[in-house]
């Protein structure tokens, strides 16, 4: 996995991989020969070409700090997957969002009416599948466009229960 690391300031480009628990370091296109032991929570112990590093790491709500030894750094790491994720997060609230039914089942209760509006993550209906009662949530903030179902209804996986726009 490729990241990009900010140290005060100074950016560079790590890749990380891992092959049957030992792994591979290159920084900026350069293999390094890196070992790696845990020591404990936020704590490691690296060996960089032959040095020896005791690391620390204290995460923040901005960023992570680490020290090494004695030293101090702020550090933020940008992950490509965590990009990729804010944007999924994102799109997520663009146009219709269908709410469906992951597995065969039964609408036990509705919870809201059509045309309602909805928040994020509120119960939409309830649906009773293998015996056990399973509370929808809007998959977004908006309204309540379509209700496909009724109390009752019996639904197959994949059939389209509401729109929520």
């Amino acid at each position: 996995m490729l990241y990009h690391v900010a140290i005060d300031g100074r950016d560079y480009q790590l890749e990380l991989s891992e092959n049957q628990g030992r792994w591979s370091c290159r920084l900026h296109g350069r293999d390094l020969a890196v070992d790696v032991a845990v020591v404990g929570r936020n704590v490691l112990s690296l060996i960089i070409e032959r040095q020896a590093y005791d690391i620390r790491r204290e995460l923040t709500a901005t960023n992570v700090q680490i020290w090494v030894g004695n030293e101090h750094y702020t550090a933020e790491v940008r992950d490509p997957r965590s990009l990729r994720s804010r944007r999924t997060r994102s799109a997520a609230s663009d146009g219709a969002k269908k709410l469906v039914a992951a597995m065969p089942g039964k609408v036990v209760r509705l919870l809201v009416l059509e045309n309602a509006e909805i928040d994020a993550g509120e119960g939409v209906l309830v649906m009773e599948a293998m015996k056990m009662q399973n509370e929808l949530k809007s998959p977004k903030k908006g309204k309540v466009k379509k209700i496909f179902v009724s109390e009752g209804s019996a639904v197959n996986t994949g059939d389209v229960l509401v729109i929520v726009e």
